[in-house]
Parts: C-alpha cells; structure tokens; sequence
C-alpha cells in the first residue's frame, strides 16, 4: 500500500474545519443550527469514514495477493456500520446523538487500529486518523458536557 498524499492529509485536517466551526455554533447564544449542524456532519463523516474500508476491500488487488475472505469481510462490515451509527446519531435526540457519534468515532478508530496492526491501512493513514479522531472526540465531548451543563459561549 502507498503512503498518504499531502493532498489527503490536507483534506483530511481541512475537514476538522466544519467540526470546529458547528462545535462554536452548538455551544453559542445566539445560533440554533450549530448542534443539528454539528451532528449532522458527524454522522456524514462516519460514514465516509466507513467508505474508506469499503473502497480498500473492493480495490484490486496484485494477482496472486487476494485478501484472506475473513478480512474482506471486516472491511466490509467496516464499510457499512459507520453509516448506520451515524444514521442511528440523525435520529435520536440530538444529545444522545452527540454520544452515539462520540461511541461511533471511538469505535472506528479502535478497530482501524487493529486493522493498522495487521498492515490493512495505508502507511501514514493512522497517525492522520488520531490526530483528526482525537480532535473530533475532544469536540463532541466537549459540546456534550457543555450543552448538558447548560453552559453557552457569548457569542
């Protein structure tokens, strides 16, 4: 596998952007769209994050190098369950949305990990995938304790 380009490291720290802007809005005074806004990305970029696995388990493969089915099969499950724990994050009360999100973020990156530990990702794709998943977790966490504190930004 190759390593990650600068162009999808940098779209990857691009896309903490709309996490940071929509964490500010759901804890703001004055806006209403920041946490739908918020969990509605989150929920997007799980399932994004579930495509990466589905395009590496249906990417071809060097003759003769054919992934053992038990893999292919991991990735696969890996590729859709993200998307459904988002969906799942779109239809409960946007709190416990934030919680299913944080649940869904940590969970793929435990897994991704042990995927990382077997040689299943791309070389440099998981020191990229904590940075963006700790920032991400951090934000939602925080938004949540926030939110339920009652607590609100003067902005």
């Amino acid at each position: 596998m190759t390593r990650l380009s600068w162009l999808a490291t940098l779209l990857g720290l691009a896309g903490l952007l709309p996490f940071i802007v929509c964490g500010f809005a759901a804890v703001g005074q004055s806006t209403t769209w920041g946490l739908p806004a918020l969990v509605s990305y989150g929920a997007v970029m799980l399932g994004f994050l579930g495509a990466v696995h589905w395009g590496l388990a249906l990417a071809p493969q060097p003759q003769g190098a054919a992934a053992p089915p038990e893999v292919e099969r991991a990735r696969l499950l890996l590729g859709a369950i993200p998307a459904l724990v988002g969906w799942v994050a779109l239809l409960v009360p946007r709190w416990v949305g934030l919680v299913v999100l944080i649940a869904g973020f940590v969970g793929v990156l435990v897994v991704e990990g042990a995927g990382h530990k077997r040689l299943l990702v791309p070389p440099g794709y998981m020191w990229l995938r904590w940075i963006l998943s700790i920032v991400v977790i951090a934000i939602l966490i925080t938004v949540l304790v926030l939110r339920l504190i009652g607590a609100r930004l003067l902005f």
